[in-house]
This record gives structure tokens, C-alpha cells and sequence, in this order.
């Protein structure tokens, strides 16, 4: 057997290759603005065709009626696979799943995503044959040891066996910026990331009380080290949270997203909020056609949150007729979160701004 043959075909996976992605949105930037919106709908439109068979529509799966004690592994494979994953093609890959501990606290569970969730997929991955670590890089805390205990991620991964890798301390590569949104030239990606054929991003869903949310894009920052960003990551701020979040995005290999919409944060999140539960997980290929579904969920309007204003129609699409609705309609799970009384979070709501 030749040493090709004896590597995992990450080329399998049912996803365009990162390669794509970067040298298109680098032609889409250099374009201009107006030609690159044109451009970036054209591009996103030639992914979802050639994933789905001829459908432009990227699906976006939604279950109700979840806990965290309940059959997760099952309602999360019947999600990845009716959002077009092929679990044959999983076979040998490195998944790396990347869950939120920005700042854990036991008496705030409703901030990270619960142990359950990423103890799942991490289950369901494996049963597939991939090869699945989890890493975070915590947004605020420097000791990485003590953010598992209070996440209790730390002992759920023990139990499970699965390998952790610290985000904020690992070996770094550098990588151009493919979405040129910012002002930064490019990122410092951990090995782990780096060495991934498909990252997952695993938020909870949350309010934000700059961007109105926080789901499957934002989620990305915490793949930044903090020893080359900082805690909380201003370097990331400075450049603008917009601007990054599609700069992030644009330039990590291949995505995916299971959200932990079981019990959900609001009002004053993403640290200070309250829990509501909602019950929920939302699965998908496009991230940005997640985080669309989950903000007309939440009762925000994807047109009006600043870093889907940005990622909509170059990252994936955000009009309600783009995107296929797999399990539950999310009209039928809609329930508004509650927001800070802030004029540019208010602006939000669909009564302002029809989808």
C-alpha cells in the first residue's frame, strides 16, 4: 500500500475543499464591493449545487423537543446526514469539534455548550470512523484546566476518552486572511485547527449584547490562541468584530455546525444573560444559513445583525427562500429572546425589518 493510499480521502468529504473557498473570496474582494456581493451569491450558489445535487438551497435541520438526558446521538446523526453528510466519507478524518467555554461558570450553565452536546457528536463522529479531539481556546480565562472543571467538559471527556487540545497554548501556523474584511493580513491557527479536514462548531445559542447574537460564526473566534490574541481577543475587537468574524471564517478549513439550542442564553448575554430554554438543536452545513435560521428563531432579523449583514450572500445565504427547512419549521419554534433595551439591538427585531 503506497502512502497515499494509506492517508484518510479528506477529498471524500461532501464539502467543497478549503483551496476553493480561499481563491474564490479573494477574488470576490478584489473586485469591489458591489461586484463582490454579485460574485460571492454566484459562488455560494455553485457550492450548494454541487453538495446538494442541484438544489441552491442550503438546509438547516432543527429538532425540538431535546434534552440533554435524551437520545442526542440519534436526532444529531439524522441531522447530519439530512443536511447532506455522508457518513461513509468520515471515515479516517480528523474532526476537530470546537464547543464554547468562554468564561465557564457551574452557576451559569446556560453560557457554554453542555458536556452532553459535545460528548454526542464527538460519539457520532467516532461510530463513523473519524478521528474526533475537541479544542477551545476560552475567550477569557487563561487557565484552561480550571475552564474544564467548571464546564465539567473536563470529566465528560475523561469519561468518553476524548482527546482535548488547548486552543489557547498549542503550536500556532500562520494563514493568509481569505476574506479580507479587516485590516488584519491573516491569522495564527493552532496545530490542531490547521491539521483538521472538518472543523465543527458547536455554539450555544446566545444573545450578544454588541451583535444582537452569537451562534455558529462567532463561536469561531475562540479557534484563535490567546497567547497570540489576548483575553478576551481585542486584537479581534480593534479590527472590528464584524469585519473578523467573516475574516475567521473565510480562512479555516472546512466548517460545519451543531448547536446547542437546548438551554439558551438571554437578555444580557453572551456572559451576563439568562437561561431560557428553547429545547432545541440546529444542525447544518452553512453557517451562516444556521445562524440566519436561529436568529429568526430568537425573533432578530439576520439582515440587521452586523456580521451576517457582511456573510450574507459571500459565506452562505440569509433570505428565508434560500434556505431549506429539514425537521421543524422554525416558525413553529420561534420564541423572541429577551434583549438589552439598546437603540442599535432593538433596530433588530422583524418588527423594524421585515426578512
Amino acid at each position: 500500500m503506497s502512502d497515499a493510499e494509506k492517508q484518510p480521502d479528506s477529498s471524500k468529504l461532501i464539502l467543497p475543499p478549503a483551496s476553493e473557498r480561499v481563491d474564490r473570496r479573494a477574488l470576490i474582494v478584489g473586485g469591489g464591493a458591489a461586484a463582490a456581493g454579485l460574485l460571492g451569491v454566484a459562488w455560494w450558489r455553485g457550492k450548494l449545487h454541487r453538495i446538494f445535487g442541484g438544489s441552491t438551497q442550503a438546509g438547516v435541520f432543527v429538532a425540538r423537543n431535546q434534552r440533554y438526558d435524551g437520545p442526542l446521538e440519534q436526532t444529531i446523526r439524522d441531522g447530519l446526514i439530512a443536511s447532506g453528510i455522508v457518513a461513509e466519507t468520515m471515515r479516517g478524518l480528523r474532526v476537530l469539534l470546537k464547543p464554547n467555554m468562554v468564561e465557564p461558570m457551574r452557576l451559569s450553565p446556560q453560557m457554554t455548550t453542555h458536556p452532553a452536546m459535545v460528548v454526542a457528536v464527538a460519539n457520532v463522529f467516532r461510530g463513523w470512523g473519524a478521528e474526533v479531539r475537541v479544542g477551545e481556546a476560552p475567550g477569557h480565562v487563561r487557565d484552561t484546566e480550571m475552564a474544564l472543571e467548571e464546564s465539567r467538559l473536563g470529566e465528560a471527556l475523561d469519561d468518553g476518552k476524548i482527546e482535548f487540545a488547548d486552543l489557547n497554548y498549542q503550536d500556532v501556523r500562520w494563514a493568509h486572511n481569505a476574506g479580507r474584511r479587516s485590516v488584519l493580513k491573516g491569522f495564527y491557527f493552532p496545530q490542531a485547527v490547521v491539521e483538521a479536514d472538518l472543523v465543527v462548531s458547536m455554539p450555544k445559542l446566545k444573545t450578544h449584547h454588541w451583535m444582537g447574537m452569537t451562534a455558529a460564526l462567532k463561536n469561531m473566534y475562540g479557534s484563535l490562541p490567546g497567547c497570540k490574541y489576548g483575553w478576551p481577543k481585542n486584537v479581534l475587537h480593534h479590527a472590528g468584530i464584524p469585519e473578523t468574524v467573516i475574516d475567521i471564517n473565510a480562512s479555516l478549513p472546512r466548517t460545519i455546525t451543531v448547536v446547542d439550542g437546548i438551554t439558551c442564553m438571554e437578555g444580557d448575554g453572551p456572559i451576563l444573560g439568562s437561561a431560557k430554554q428553547m429545547g432545541l438543536v440546529v444542525v447544518g452545513t452553512n453557517l451562516t444559513a444556521v445562524d440566519a435560521t436561529c436568529a429568526r428563531i430568537i425573533g432578530l432579523a439576520p439582515q440587521r445583525i452586523p456580521y451576517l449583514q457582511l456573510a450574507g450572500g459571500v459565506l452562505g445565504p440569509l433570505a428565508d427562500h434560500q434556505i431549506r427547512q429539514l425537521g421543524e419549521p422554525w416558525q413553529s419554534v420561534a420564541s423572541p429572546f429577551e434583549i438589552l433595551d439598546a437603540p442599535h439591538l432593538r433596530s433588530m427585531r422583524p418588527s423594524i425589518f421585515t426578512s
